[in-house]
């Protein structure tokens, strides 16, 4: 790590720290110029503390291994790898943009619902590529989905994307059960070999969240709660929000099915889906100055 006297500025393999944009336990994101060009990017570093640790840097460099196979619009963009013993960093294009947890947490309901048929159409056509070119991105919930204030949207952190099994290595293939709890599908939680369709759970559980303010399942303990997520039907998301359509929370409880077979078969059915149907029954019109989002 460099530091450039008389600035404050630290410049670390060519790109100079301009601010703090997410703090994490085990790494941080920055707003970073690039020296040469003065193009804007975001660097996620390892802390200090975890720059040799083994784990750490597998989880960072499988994120920017993954992140660099996938070259579309709804997903962000890798551009360089560190792999420093110092500073071990990778580089991603910059999307000044919130992530949908933080506008739950905000209680931005406004924006959600006028922007939500939009966003999840986005979000699931960048899982649809995802899934098509072999991977599971293991790790769906609005933390993982940014979106700026025009509504475009992201898909970011494959630190736990796994290949996509298929044919005889189903038999022998058998993973530790990653990802987080309120968003994990059954078939997950109990190590299976995983395809798009443990994608389409967890996005079925956003989908949930975004249209009433809460996950389908809430849990005493963790074993609680997986086991909920293993065996206890949700509730329709209109007993939530009543102003949800019936056919939105069709396609939402579709998606929750407990056995993979009776979710949609991928994504594409997904958007279909999506495309053909109405999420609110009264939809709240933009407000005066704010333009509306195409559905």
């Amino acid at each position: 790590m460099l530091l450039v006297e008389g600035t404050g500025s630290e410049i670390i393999e060519g790109f100079r720290l301009r601010g703090l944009l997410h703090p994490g336990q085990n790494s941080q994101v920055y707003e970073v110029v690039e020296v040469t060009s003065n193009r804007h990017f975001a660097m996620k570093l390892l802390l200090p503390e975890n720059a040799r640790n083994t784990e750490h840097r597998k989880f960072l460099f499988h994120e920017a291994l993954v992140g660099k196979e996938m070259s579309h619009p709804n997903i962000i963009r890798i551009v360089k790898v560190s792999r420093s013993l110092v500073t071990p960093f990778i580089v991603m294009e910059f999307f000044p943009a919130g992530s949908l947890r933080a506008r739950l947490l905000q209680k931005n309901t406004e924006f959600i619902e006028q922007h939500l048929q939009s966003i999840l159409k986005q979000a699931a056509t960048g899982l649809a590529f995802m899934n098509s070119s072999g991977w599971v991105h293991r790790d769906v919930k609005p933390d993982n989905i940014l979106v700026n204030a025009s509504g475009d949207v992201r898909l970011i952190d494959f630190a736990l994307s796994c290949r996509i099994v298929t044919g005889l290595a189903k038999i022998f293939h058998k993973k530790q059960a990653m990802g987080t709890r309120s968003y994990m599908s059954p078939e997950q939680i109990r190590g299976q070999p995983l395809d798009g369709r443990a994608d389409i759970y967890s996005f079925g559980i956003t989908c949930y969240e975004l249209a009433t303010g809460r996950p389908p399942f809430r849990g005493l303990s963790a074993q609680d709660l997986l086991q909920k997520q293993i065996m206890e039907k949700p509730v329709s998301p209109k007993n939530y929000n009543s102003n949800l359509t019936d056919d939105y929370c069709n396609i939402v409880m579709h998606m929750l099915q407990k056995k993979k077979e009776d979710r949609p078969k991928d994504f594409h059915d997904v958007l279909m889906a999506l495309r053909s149907i109405r999420i609110y029954k009264e939809e709240r019109k933009p407000a005066d100055g704010e333009g509306a989002v195409g559905r």
